[in-house]
This record gives structure tokens, C-alpha cells and sequence, in this order.
């Protein structure tokens, strides 16, 4: 028997005789199939938009994949994920049983994937339209592996745009668009062929193919016979091919459309490749076989009894009636039967299916949750009337309780906050075509940094992760694929709406069984329209989990908002709304940003009305190499010739493209993390704020620091502590307090007791630093116990003492030289002078020039020629913001330089930073500080890197952004020292402490580097320090808010800067 949808398209635009049967288990599709019914007529025409001349824009087409009706011809209509095995003994010894991502070896199941024969075609009139036949010659075709997409592989054009179309915005159509890569690749067509043989067994079986996704429009074809068309990229789509195929060598034929009117419903944030890009696969099933399995539990109040209900549909494609009966059976995961049932399937006839509804019952049971991530088998087995097993497959499954209470989320009668990232299914070699262990690496590098969540933005992901998320612990926010950004008109018109409920039903009857799947997540950046009411009662007929969709909160059960400023964020919290806040995306984590998270988390976590949580946008960069290129080197919009591109605004990762850690991933750990404390005297107090874990789990590492250096470290294991309580950990320090001259500060951190599923033995979950002394008298004036010679000219003034020198450039008011022990330290001639530049993907891209204007040079040398006084005062303009500054130098006998710098900002101040740079000789590549990091760190962004001692290299002070940019800041610097590798060189202290850099590059080198390979080019031989007076917090605002008003430089107000140098022998 069909599917709804294919019922749909056969009555509506085939006219094809189809006979087919309603019973009363049928009842959960007629409210969707009346839906679907109702809404199809004739397309209103679309404006056309955004045209540089005037294109002649379609009004009709005979094209499947311009008709926004037509996604599905004699496609199966979804359900659930399973592999089916030929009895229980095969299911079981199956690693699969336990890890469902994992291959299988199932006698029932066939997988494709590997090399097929490929032929690109830039526009479907070159597609070679034979193809598909049996005797058609390939072999002159190339050779492709499958999954992948084909512009990875050199393939036409790899396009990243974001809200833009790639095509004239002339829906469903598609138009080459004016100066668009369309026109010269109108419409690509990925024609593809696989030789597969089927197994002499499977002759009496019913044999499906299963498509897990493909980009975007798909015929399917076998031994020359059209099977089906399928739209819906990261939708599966199954076909029935059991009356095309025959034992023995048979030949799929695959036609694969870049765009279709489908496109338009794909417009998210991402580059636009094509092809079959994930798993294709065979399953021959009995002719009396298991079609879905829903489940679904209910925990008792106490949480001390479950059931589950489990809802079986069993079809006959045989041509006889057919008795059979299936067992269901609970199994722990001590493979032990905790519950089961039989249920006889009575006469089903052919052509027939029906619902078995029966339940399981389980006491005391182990609750999922993604802390703890408890798993059950459900397995199936169906019998045949001589009590044979047939047919065999399992879910993994886990129990647990989700309640709204009080406009909050409650599992399992815990309160969740959901600390989450979007994800979108990006690989820079493999484009969307993503292997398991990417899958499997995103995974645990976000268990290991403390995010619970993910938002498969903005589609269905593969269905492997799904597993690995249910078996590792990680709550999800589902996604449609459904997104048209580009043309926000869709939502209202009646002709799309079953198209929007196809790709959301379709969502939920696949992934419906997972626990980790928390919400339902209609689409993304849509707009309004009432297409949105229907698809909401499309999914509640199914499903009774929360339904989000952000650009319509209307029509849905949360409310949702996207980048929202304090201010928006707290004023939208204390709306009157019954229903959860939600920030679906936050945090724009675009280049060097990530500030305001902890501002963001202290409101949400203890503050907030009703909020929940929310996902950064986003999890990785989505920079790609080019084909034949190393894998070191990432591209973005634009780099490839596409056009419309939105440049580098697909580099928005916490993670790089090649998933590295990163300072933007730390702070997100430390924010996020689920273990806080408070020290009062000798008393730390570790509150347990997971919702599930016991401190028991975990210990604690103390180490108590002097100056920069570990005095003490001990270790002790967290008593039995519930989730909601706190242990207190007596930490003895006064008696190590003995110089009230020096610092001393506490680190404090919960590692992982023994290995987990996700971490190792060891691994820090939560971190905490206490400064529990400051030094109560500041650095005294230098000892100065030589005596200084002077000599000047009309453009400079030289001052030398014993194994001394600098000069002074007095008609630039500017250090041109420093000299110790006849060793150089300035490199170039460029001393201390103001910079007030700073360029991160925040920024505007501009680049202005600065200009000096020397105000007054003047010195004075001290009676006894101890030291010498410099005085400078100077103003530099950058784009007409003028800012007034002086730089004062005491400079005595022995080489030390205090300098004491002020800057002074105006009412059109708007400058990033008020800073001083100066250039350091190339030997000077040992970087010690004694200050916040190793990671970098600024303002608003330095929680996760905590007050030592560090040691690194010039070159290792940077970080790998793609699209270069200001780096390398480390806040709260007590000293540094720029030294050779014999440890002689330069030291900075202040008794105020303060941010520096060390680079090979100045900002300008970064604003004009492209690409993070391109740094190469760029780099200096000498090291550009920058000591900041003060400089802007990072924010967000790429897309977003900046930086909250404390951290941003204030108008009219004077800033000082004073620091120490002096030589390191």
C-alpha cells in the first residue's frame, strides 16, 4: 500500500488507478493527509527579485523539480530507524545491538556505499538522458566515492551564501540570476551509476532502498526502470524495488538535480554543495515484515514504575494471508529480559498493514538523561504461524520523564538548563558528507567541554549521530530541514504548506524514537505564515514533545529569540508569556568574539523568569580546502568564484574547520560548567548544579600558588553530595601566607574519578581561581647607581650609561633605540608610539591610516645624572578621532625605564584600543609572563584562563582563526619578559597590571590577510608588542550585540598606563 504523500501526489497530479485500504490504526495520518489534501492549488506567481537588469521570469514548467508539489513519487512514507536481521541470535551478537551507528552485518541489510560511476552535466539539457538503461556505455565515465558531495571533488562550484539565493528568487522555479556562478552552471545534474548484486536468497523477499540524503532533487532508476523522485535533501527517502530488481548483478541508476524548487526551502546558512552525501543502503525483508515501531513511555510521578508503549506496524506484501505474531521484549543492559509480551497479528491479507499495540512495564527504572544516559534494547521479533523467527530488529531506548512546570523544563523531575551549540553537518575536505567518527569527535569534545546541547541546525542530521547522542548523553533540539530566509512570502502560500509538513513529518516519524530528542524545531528564519499553524498540528497528531520554531513563536509552544542584547534578553524574560524562552541562537561566535558569556549565563542561571537556555551559533567553521590542496587550508564565501557569497561569515565555530580547541571552546567549558564555588576563609563550598550527578563521582585538586609558583597541591575525593547540593572542602592556606608583600591565589579543580564512556580518567569538568592576597606595597622607585650622559642634536637625544643606550627621535617625540650590553632590543627604529587599531570580524573592514602630530618633546636630566626625565606629548588622528596622549620616561643609570602614559578620549571617541606598540629585534622569540592565559584572553572573555607563569614563543602567542585578525591578548599581566633563547632580553612590570601581545604581525598585516594560510606571507622576523592602557571587550556583534557598557572604552575620560622596563641578563 502507498504512503499518505504518495496517495496525495498520485490522486492529485497522476491520475494513477491506485487501490488502496483505510483501517481504524490509520487514524494518526488522516488529520495530515486532510491537511495535505486541502492545500493543493495552482501556485500564486512570485515577484522576481533582485535582479541587476530585468530577467523574463517563468510562469509554468513541466519540470518535477519546479513544482513545489511534487517532493515524492512512489516514495515510502518515513519511519522509524532500524536495521532488521534474519533472527534474535544474529540481532544480538551484532555490535550494532548496542551501538546502532556502528555497521552491521545484518543477512537482511546491503550497504552501497564505496565508488560508483559518475558524470557531471552543467545544466540538464547536457545530462546524458539514457543514462539509466542497462546496456548504457560508462565507461568512460569518472568514478566517485559514495557519500560525498561533488563539489568537494572539484565538481563545479561550491557556493556560500546566506540569506541570498544562488538562483533568481522566482519560486519554484530556476533562473540564472545576473552576475550569479548559475550562469554559467545552471542547473548541475550528477548523473550516477552502481552495479550491485542481489543475494540468490533475497529472490522471495521485499526489497527497499534507503537513501539517508541526498542534495536536493533525486530520481532513482534500477535495471532501466523508473522507480521514483524524492526532494527533501537531508530527509531519508526509501523506495519499494522489490518488482525491478532480480537476483544477481542489477544496475541503480541515480539523477541527482543541484537545484529544484526544493532549494528555496534550503536557503540556510551554509556553502551549497550537491550530491548523495550520506549512507545508501539495501534491506530485504520478509514479504510479512515490520514497517515502524513508535514507542513511548510514561514514568510515574515517583519515578518508581514505567511503561512503554510500543505500537507495531506489521505489513503484508505477499500474495496470500498471512498469520504471525510478534514478541517485544525490554532488555537491560545486562542482556537480561526485564519484561515482555507476545501479540498475535491475526489474518493479514495482502497488501494489508496493521497497528499491535502492547506494553512493557519496568520497576525502578533506569532513567535516560544526558548526564546519565541509561539505555534499554526493545526488541522485535516477528514469528511466523510454526513459531519461526522471521524477522528481528531492536531500538535502543531510554526512559525518561520531560514535564513543563512553572515555564521551565523538567526531566525526570530535575530541573535542565540546556547549555547548548548549533551544529551544522560541515567537513572541509568532505563537505556534508560527514563519516561517522567526525560525528563521533564532535560529540565528545562537546560532552568534554560541558555543552548538553545541540540544535541540528538547520536540518535532520544523520541518523548515526542521533544514536551517538542517545548512547553518550546529549539533548537535541530537532530541526526541520526547512529554511526560506531568501523569500520570507512562503510561509503564507497555501501551495508550499505540504511541502513544510512533509519535511517536518517526515523529521518526527524518523527520529521520533530517540530519547535525546528533547523539541521538535519546525525551521529556521522562515518568516510568518499560517503554513506554520498546520505544520505545528501536523506534528502534535504525533507527537507530544515541545514544539519550537523562532520566527513564528505564535504558532508554536516556546518562545524563541535569536541574538539579543541584555537589555532585549531580559525584557523579553519578563514578558506575561506562559510558555519557555529559549535563545535558539546567541553568542555569534564569529572570529575573535565570545564575549558577555558569563553576564549572559549569571542572568539566565539565577535571575531569568522563564529561560532555558540557548545554542551559540556555532560549533565549527565551516572553511573548506579546495581539491588538490593541503588540508591546511580553508576557504569561505567567495575563494571558489561563487557568486552571491557572504564571504567569511560562515566562519562562526567555537571550534576550527579542523576541529581544533580553541580560547573561544575554554570559555564556553568554564561557563557552561555545572560545578561552582564560593571560598570563605579556609572554606570552599562545591555546589553540585548538574541535575543528575553526585559529587561522589568526582574529585577535587587544590593548588595554592606564591607569586606565580605552586607551594602546595593536594587532592581529596567529593563526598556524597546529590545534584542541588553542596560539599564544603576545608583548604588550610593562612599558614603559607607569610609575605604580605607577595600574591598568593588558588586554583581549585573537579576531575572525572575514573573513565567514562566520553572522558578520561582525570578530566577537568569545573575550574575555579581564588587570589586570596594582593601585595600591600607597590615596586619602589629603581636604585640607580651609575650616571647618565647625555648628548642631543637638533632631531634627536642620546642617553648612554654603562652598558646602556637609547635615542630619541625628538622631531617624532619617539624611542628609536634601546640598548643593553650592546644587545639591541628595538627593532627598526620603532619605539613605544600609539595605537589605537584593532581589527576582528566584530569590526567594520575598513583600514585608516594614523597620523602624528608632535606636540612637545622635552627633557630634563636629574643633578647628580642619576636619571633622566622624558617628556612627550603627542596627538594621532585616525579617520578625524583625535586622541590627545602623552608618554613620560624616567630613565635612570642601569637601564631602567618607567614610562607613565595617559590618553585622553573626547565625545567622537570610538577607537578599539588605547595602547603603545613598539617592534622587538627577532632574537627576542621567549615569551614569559606572569599573568592570565596560556590560552588568549581579553576583557570580556578571560574566565577560563586563569593567573600564572607561562612560557611560549612569539610565533605560538597567535590563534588559528580563518580569516586572520587582532589575537593574541592576555589580560591582567603582572610581568613579562621578551628574551633570547640565552634568557637575556627585555622585562615589563607595573604595579597595576595590564593586557599585552606578541606577535610577527601589526593589525594591519592581519586586516589584509585573506586567509590563515596566507599568514606566511605577512610574517615579521620581529615581534610587535602592544601594552594596552584599555581596549574594548570582544562581544559579538558580527551579528549581535557588542560589548556590554563596562566593557567598552568610555568618552571624555583620561586613561593611564605605567609600567617598568628593564634588562634581563
Amino acid at each position: 500500500m502507498k504512503r499518505f504523500i504518495d496517495i496525495v501526489i498520485h490522486i492529485k497530479y497522476y491520475n494513477a488507478m491506485k487501490t488502496f485500504h483505510f483501517f481504524p490504526w490509520k487514524s494518526r495520518i488522516f488529520p495530515i493527509l486532510f491537511i495535505l489534501l486541502s492545500m493543493y492549488k495552482p501556485l500564486t506567481a512570485q515577484t522576481t527579485r533582485n535582479s541587476h537588469h530585468e530577467i523574463a521570469a517563468k510562469a509554468s514548467s513541466k519540470n518535477d523539480w519546479e513544482n513545489e508539489k511534487i517532493f515524492a513519487i512512489n516514495k515510502e512514507e518515513g519511519h522509524v530507524t532500524f536495521i532488521p536481521f534474519a533472527n534474535t541470535e544474529e540481532m544480538r551478537k551484532d555490535e550494532s545491538y548496542t551501538m546502532p551507528w556502528k555497521r552491521n552485518n545484518s543477512s537482511y541489510y546491503q550497504l552501497l556505499n564505496g565508488q560508483w560511476k559518475f558524470n557531471w552535466a552543467k545544466e540538464p539539457s547536457e545530462r546524458p538522458v539514457n543514462f539509466y538503461k542497462m546496456n548504457y556505455n560508462d565507461s568512460e565515465w569518472a568514478e566517485i566515492p559514495v557519500p560525498s558531495t561533488w563539489e568537494s571533488l572539484g565538481y563545479g562550484t561550491p557556493i556560500y551564501t546566506n540569506v541570498t539565493y544562488p538562483f533568481l528568487n522566482n519560486p519554484p522555479f530556476i533562473q540564472p540570476q545576473d552576475g550569479y556562478t548559475i550562469v554559467n552552471e545552471p542547473n548541475p545534474v550528477g548523473s550516477y551509476r552502481k552495479e550491485f548484486i542481489l543475494p540468490v536468497e533475497w529472490k522471495e523477499r521485499e526489497v527497499f532502498i534507503h537513501f539517508d540524503g541526498c542534495y536536493s532533487g533525486l530520481y532513482v532508476f534500477v535495471n532501466g526502470k523508473k522507480v521514483g523522485y524524492s526532494q527533501g535533501a537531508s530527509n531519508d527517502a526509501e523506495f519499494n524495488i522489490t518488482k525491478y530488481v532480480k537476483p544477481g548483478r542489477n544496475i541503480l541508476a541515480c539523477e541527482v538535480y543541484r537545484w529544484t524548487d526544493g532549494s528555496y526551502l534550503e536557503d540556510q546558512d551554509m556553502f551549497r554543495l550537491s550530491g548523495i552525501h550520506r549512507d545508501v543502503y539495501l534491506i530485504g525483508v520478509p514479504k510479512m515484515h515490520v514497517r515502524d515501531v513508535i514507542l513511548k513511555s510514561d514514568v510515574s510521578d515517583d519515578l518508581k514504575t514505567a511503561t512503554i508503549q510500543v505500537k507495531t506496524e506489521l505489513t503484508n506484501k505477499g500474495n496470500t494471508v498471512n498469520n504471525s505474531k510478534i514478541r517485544v521484549s525490554l532488555i537491560n543492559n545486562n542482556k537480561i529480559c526485564i519484561d515482555k509480551f507476545e501479540m498475535n497479528a491475526g489474518k493479514v491479507k495482502s497488501g494489508e498493514s496493521i497497528y499491535l499495540d502492547g506494553k512493557l512495564s519496568v520497576q525502578s527504572p533506569n532513567l535516560w538523561s544526558a548526564e546519565i544516559p541509561n539505555l534499554y534494547n526493545i526488541d522485535i521479533e516477528l514469528i511466523d504461524e510454526y513459531g519461526v523467527v522471521k524477522e528481528a530488529l531492536t531500538q535502543r531506548y531510554g526512559i525518561r520523564k520531560i514535564e513543563l512546570r512553572n515555564k521551565k523544563i523538567y526531566i525526570n523531575n530535575q530541573l535542565v538548563i540546556f547549555k547548548g551549540v548549533n551544529r551544522h553537518d560541515t567537513h572541509p575536505r568532505l563537505g556534508k558528507a560527514i563519516p561517522a567518527e567526525i560525528y563521533m569527535k564532535d560529540l565528545l569534545l562537546m560532552k568534554q567541554n560541558n555543552i548538553n546541547t545541540v540544535r541540528t541546525s538547520h536540518y535532520p542530521n544523520d541518523v548515526k549521530f542521533y544514536a551517538m547522542m542517545d548512547y553518550y548523553g546529549m539533548y537535541v533540539m530537532d530541526e526541520a530541514d526547512l529554511e526560506c530566509h531568501g523569500n520570507r512570502e512562503l510561509p503564507k502560500i497555501e501551495s508550499w504548506a505540504a511541502a513544510f509538513i512533509d519535511r517536518n513529518v517526515r523529521m518526527v516519524q524518523r527520529d521520533r524514537n530517540h530519547p535525546c530528542v528533547i523539541f521538535w524545531s519546525m525551521g529556521n528564519e522562515c518568516g510568518k505564515g499560517d503554513n506554520f499553524y498546520k505544520v505545528y498540528e501536523a506534528i502534535r497528531t504525533m507527537d507530544d514533545r515541545l514544539i519550537h520554531y523562532q520566527g513564528y513563536n505564535e504558532s508554536a509552544d516556546m518562545d524563541s529569540s535569536m541574538y539579543p542584547s541584555m537589555e532585549v534578553m531580559i525584557k523579553m524574560d519578563t514578558t506575561n508569556s506562559e510558555k519557555p524562552y529559549f535563545l535558539c541562537e546567541y553568542a555569534h561566535a564569529m572570529g575573535n568574539a565570545i564575549g558577555n558569556l558569563k553576564e549572559y549565563w549569571d542572568y539566565i542561571e539565577y535571575k531569568s523568569n522563564r529561560m532555558i537556555g540557548g545554542c551559540i551559533w556555532d560549533w565549527v567553521d565551516q572553511g573548506m580546502n579546495k581539491p588538490g590542496e593541503a588540508d591546511n587550508r580553508y576557504y569561505y564565501g567567495g575563494s571558489f568564484g561563487d557568486n552571491p557569497n557572504k564571504e567569511d561569515f560562515c566562519l562562526n565555530g567555537i571550534i576550527t574547520s579542523d576541529r581544533a580547541i580553541t580560547a573561544k571552546l575554554l570559555q564556553v567549558k568554564k561557563i557552561y560548567q555545572y560545578i561552582k564555588f564560593e571560598l570563605e576563609e579556609e572554606l570552599l563550598k562545591v555546589k553540585n548544579e548538574y541535575a543528575f550527578y553526585n559529587l561522589k563521582d568526582f574529585s577535587l585538586i587544590y593548588d595554592i600558588y606564591k607569586n606565580g609558583r605552586r607551594i602546595k597541591s593536594a587532592k581529596t575525593e567529593l563526598p556524597f553530595t546529590p545534584a542541588g547540593h553542596s560539599a564544603d572542602i576545608r583548604i588550610p592556606f593562612k599558614q603559607l601566607m607569610i609575605d604580605t608583600n607577595s600574591e598568593y591565589y588558588i586554583n581549585v579543580y573537579v576531575i572525572l574519578n575514573e573513565t567514562t564512556s566520553w572522558g578520561k580518567a582525570g578530566h577537568t569538568i569545573a575550574e575555579e581561581q581564588f587570589i586570596i592576597q594582593t601585595p600591600t606595597t607597590a615596586a619602589h622607585a629603581s636604585k640607580s647607581s651609575g650616571t647618565i650622559t647625555l648628548a642631543a642634536d637638533k632631531n634627536w637625544l642620546r642617553i648612554t650609561a654603562d652598558n646602556f643606550e637609547t635615542v630619541f627621535n625628538t622631531d617624532e617625540a619617539r624611542m628609536i633605540l634601546l640598548r643593553y650590553h650592546n644587545s639591541d632590543i628595538i627593532y627598526g627604529h620603532e619605539g613605544l608610539t600609539y595605537n589605537g587599531y584593532r581589527y576582528i570580524s566584530n569590526n567594520k573592514r575598513d583600514w585608516k591610516p594614523t597620523a602624528f602630530e608632535v606636540k612637545d618633546f622635552s627633557y630634563q636630566l636629574a643633578e647628580d645624572h642619576s636619571y633622566v626625565k622624558v617628556i612627550t606629548k603627542m596627538e594621532a588622528t585616525i579617520d578625524n578621532i583625535t586622541v590627545p596622549y602623552c608618554v613620560n620616561y624616567t630613565i635612570y643609570a642601569n637601564g631602567t625605564i618607567d614610562v607613565d602614559a595617559t590618553f585622553t578620549t573626547n565625545d567622537h571617541f570610538n577607537l578599539p584600543r588605547l595602547a603603545l606598540q613598539m617592534s622587538l629585534c627577532q632574537r627576542l622569540e621567549q615569551v614569559e609572563w606572569y599573568g592570565r592565559g596560556p590560552i588568549e584572553n581579553y576583557w570580556d572573555r578571560k574566565d577560563a584562563a586563569f593567573l600564572g607563569i607561562y612560557s611560549k614563543t612569539v610565533s605560538e602567542m597567535g590563534e588559528n582563526y580563518g580569516r586572520p585578525q587582532s589575537m593574541g591578548n592576555r589580560c591582567d599581566t603582572r610581568w613579562l619578559e621578551m628574551k633570547d633563547k640565552a634568557g637575556s632580553g627585555i622585562r615589563f612590570s607595573g604595579d597595576v597590571p595590564f593586557e599585552f601581545s606578541a606577535l610577527h604581525y601589526t593589525d594591519k598585516d592581519l586586516f589584509f590577510a585573506r586567509y590563515g594560510h596566507d599568514l606566511g606571507n605577512f610574517r615579521r622576523a620581529e615581534t610587535i608588542l602592544n601594552i594596552n592602557a584599555i581596549q574594548n571587550g570582544l562581544g559579538n556583534a558580527s551579528c549581535g550585540p557588542g560589548p556590554l557598557p563596562q566593557y567598552l572604552i568610555q568618552k571624555n575620560k583620561e586613561y593611564n598606563l605605567k609600567f617598568r622596563m628593564e634588562p634581563i641578563r
